[in-house]
């Protein structure tokens, strides 16, 4: 099949993209298993795109319990180069509301149970990441989110994302000491996601969607499930409007991204030196470093 350049992953609320046409569902395998789910591909706002379910379209899948790396080996092998991450969050700031747009620039990672790299079994590489987020992709969607004047919609185009272990949510303890170290927002999944696509050299942003405060917040007592499940539901639906949008403009001029080099000088290992089975596993990553013969 042609290459896909723009993968979407949905989170808690956006497990479909109903305006996507021309569909068809791909089982693929990768070297590190099967993704969360099938993929979907199909054509919005007139390009080719990828969606995964990221917890399953049943949401089965626990944070910890999610093949990451299968996620987004899968995308490398569909030819991604643009990885749009939308993700429920809480909030961990009186004027982030629920509702609103967050598009995180730095994340703190405080998961205990992943591994978070391709790299291993004979190969070393460390990927500069004190940038985590493609700020151009970023910016392609705050500006999308922007031109949409979204109801009841701030738009926040910096933050912190704290990403937890889960599936617990915080203490009030942690949640106010997130708050003493400049954190935003709180979820349990996209600095995984993120190491991985920098590793996989795929430019990726996050569209962090605010559920709720987070335990800290003194009316966080008062939030029902009901009320939970209200604003996923209308923040899937302001997100499918965000990512069709973000969709078109990308479509019309993508943007440069230092992640699409990101292994350039990351590989401490000589490649001649790495094992076969290593090689092969590691394919669609090592592939133009093989054929330039940087070794």
């Amino acid at each position: 099949m042609n290459s896909v350049d723009i993968g979407i992953i949905g989170g808690s609320g956006l497990y479909k993209m109903s305006a996507l046409q021309d569909v068809e569902e791909l089982d693929i395998k990768t070297p590190f298993g099967s993704p969360s789910d099938a993929i979907i591909i199909g054509t919005l706002a007139g390009a080719r795109v990828a969606f995964l379910a990221r917890h399953g379209r049943n949401h089965a899948l626990l944070p910890t319990e999610l093949p990451f790396r299968a996620n987004i080996y899968a995308m490398k092998q569909l030819g991604v180069k643009y990885l749009l991450s939308a993700s429920a969050v809480g909030s961990l700031r009186a004027e982030v509301k629920p509702l609103d747009m967050v598009i995180p620039d730095q994340f703190i990672d405080r998961t205990k149970n992943r591994v978070s790299t391709f790299f291993g079994e004979g190969i070393v590489a460390h990927i500069a990441f004190g940038n985590p987020i493609c700020q151009n992709l970023a910016a392609v969607l705050a500006d999308a989110i922007a031109s949409l004047n979204l109801p009841d919609v701030t738009l926040h185009r910096e933050g912190t994302y704290l990403c937890m272990e889960g599936p617990a949510f915080s203490t009030k303890a942690e949640s106010n000491m997130y708050r003493s170290w400049g954190a935003t927002i709180i979820g349990m999944t996209n600095l995984t996601e993120a190491k991985l696509a920098r590793e996989a050299e795929i430019a990726y942003a996050t569209l962090a969607l605010v559920t709720d405060y987070d335990c800290w917040h003194p009316d966080h007592d008062h939030v029902t499930v009901d009320m939970v499940i209200a604003n996923l539901q209308k923040n899937g639906i302001n997100a499918q409007e965000v990512i069709i949008e973000t969709v078109k403009r990308l479509s019309e001029n993508s943007p440069p991204s230092e992640a699409h080099s990101a292994l350039k000088y990351a590989i401490l290992t000589n490649l001649a030196d790495v094992p076969t089975e290593t090689k092969q596993k590691l394919g669609l990553l090592l592939e133009k470093y093989l054929e330039t013969g940087r070794v």
